[in-house]
């Protein structure tokens, strides 16, 4: 079975601890310190190379700052730097002996929540920074949404900037409680609520990324918190991608037909697969068809197998000739998701342009794309209640909201509660190809639900 762990050899030939990878995101709001923060992490780490660290302390004494500025190590826009600010998501890796690290630091400016979205789509973990001097805002309660929408399994809630206000035990205290009681009404675990604190969404940790406060090296300066640094927390926290006892997904990437002298009657289906395993043997029904078959062989890197798991990316045979093409989804017979033209889900939409009833849009699910038109949008988030604002007419920027999408052809949608990868959906103009909104079929935060069953289609252009 496959493993979480890789092992990596010496510079002596000598083998070194086996290392996991965390793949994390830093959000919140604007001057929250997020770039510092990603810049002390990896200075303190010993992550940041030589020449890198002479730019930054060059760029830092053209300013006439005496210190360098630890943010320009992830902030590399020429505008970021000139305005200070974090516009794109900025990805970068490092690694301690007991983890590796793919870290991505995304923009706190609210026009820029999109881009949040993307940088918490495949993370394990969000940090979410908070100024101690001004406490949880709406756009921390904006970032907590998403991550517990996006179903980012772990938060570290970092209070920063705690040397501003004299490193006060109280107003780290209070700054958690209302956060992790805003977690609550999110439908996830908060901070502080007994049992592992590794097993919580969110752990709360009072920081200074300027001057190093429980960053990598616990602080001097709070002997009142007994808790981990953020660098302890990063390296130790759970993590699992152990996919395997998934529903099983192989969404089809390419039909492989050589017809030559070799193999004049090879068939294989491609792909990577999303979930789950799959072995040889074994019954498997083609979606949305619902045509069935027996997997006959697993070719993986060009060598015959007898068992695949994601995220292998592989070439199925199957034993029957049937019609499978781009976009087919491949499942086991007895665990095949039911299919629907009716998609409910919660999106949060990213473009400029709104998202209006009616709306006619390209739908992306793993590798198949089909025509789609906006049915209805019922509800959008109200971030400082939770309450739902009803019909809204439109989503705008940043917006989150549920929409009812009726598309084309049958799709073979899990809830996202249930697969991140197989849940998740693009909503694409089909004018010029900009991505709309990211959708997550099923009910929102911590209640999914499967998608509604399929009903019968009426293909009239895009009228569906």
């Amino acid at each position: 079975m496959p493993s979480t762990h890789t092992h990596t050899t010496g510079p002596f030939g000598g083998a070194l601890a086996a290392t996991t990878l965390l793949r994390f995101a830093t959000a919140g709001s604007v001057d929250d310190g997020k770039s510092t923060l990603v810049g002390r992490l990896l200075h303190d780490s010993k992550s940041v190379l030589t020449d890198q660290l002479e730019a930054v302390e060059r760029v830092s004494l053209g300013r006439g700052q005496e210190a360098p500025d630890l943010a320009l190590l992830t902030d590399g826009l020429r505008a970021e730097r000139e305005q200070g600010i974090t516009i794109d998501v900025a990805y970068r890796y490092f690694a301690t002996p007991r983890r590796r690290f793919i870290l991505a630091d995304t923009p706190g400016h609210v026009q820029y929540t999109r881009n949040m979205v993307t940088g918490a789509s495949t993370a394990e973990l969000a940090v979410v920074l908070v100024d101690a001097r001004n406490g949880v805002v709406e756009q921390t309660r904006r970032h907590a949404a998403v991550a517990a929408l996006l179903r980012v399994p772990h938060v570290v809630l970092a209070v920063n900037k705690m040397d501003l206000v004299e490193y006060a035990e109280p107003v780290f205290a209070s700054i958690a409680e209302e956060f992790t009681a805003y977690a609550a009404s999110l439908g996830v675990p908060g901070w502080g609520s007994g049992g592992n604190p590794q097993d919580k969404w969110c752990t709360a940790i009072p920081i200074s990324a300027l001057a190093g406060d429980n960053v990598v090296e616990p602080s001097a300066h709070m002997d009142w918190y007994g808790g981990p640094t953020v660098l302890e927390h990063l390296e130790t926290v759970p993590v699992s991608h152990d996919l395997t006892g998934c529903h099983a997904r192989l969404p089809v990437q390419y039909v492989i037909r050589p017809q030559s002298a070799e193999h004049p009657d090879y068939r294989g289906y491609a792909g990577q697969i999303a979930a789950g395993t799959f072995r040889v043997g074994e019954d498997v029904t083609v979606l949305p068809s619902g045509r069935t078959s027996k997997i006959a062989g697993i070719d993986l890197l060009g060598e015959p197998v007898d068992i695949a798991w994601t995220p292998q990316s592989v070439t199925l045979l199957l034993e029957d000739d049937i019609d499978i093409s781009r976009g087919d989804l491949i499942v086991p017979t007895g665990d095949a998701p039911a299919t629907t033209q009716d998609v409910e889900a919660t999106v949060c939409h990213v473009a400029d342009q709104p998202l209006g009833v009616g709306q006619r849009v390209l739908l992306k699910h793993t590798t198949r794309t089909v025509k789609a038109i906006v049915k209805d949008i019922p509800s959008r988030l109200t971030l400082d209640d939770l309450s739902q604002h009803p019909a809204p007419g439109q989503l705008v920027a940043n917006d989150i909201g549920r929409v009812v999408v009726r598309t084309a052809e049958p799709l073979a949608l899990d809830a996202y509660a249930d697969s991140r990868r197989t849940g998740s959906f693009l909503l694409i103009d089909p004018a010029d190809g900009t991505t709309l909104s990211a959708g997550m079929a099923g009910e929102a935060f911590a209640e999914g639900t499967a998608a509604a069953a399929a009903t019968p289609a009426d293909d009239e252009g895009w009228d569906f």
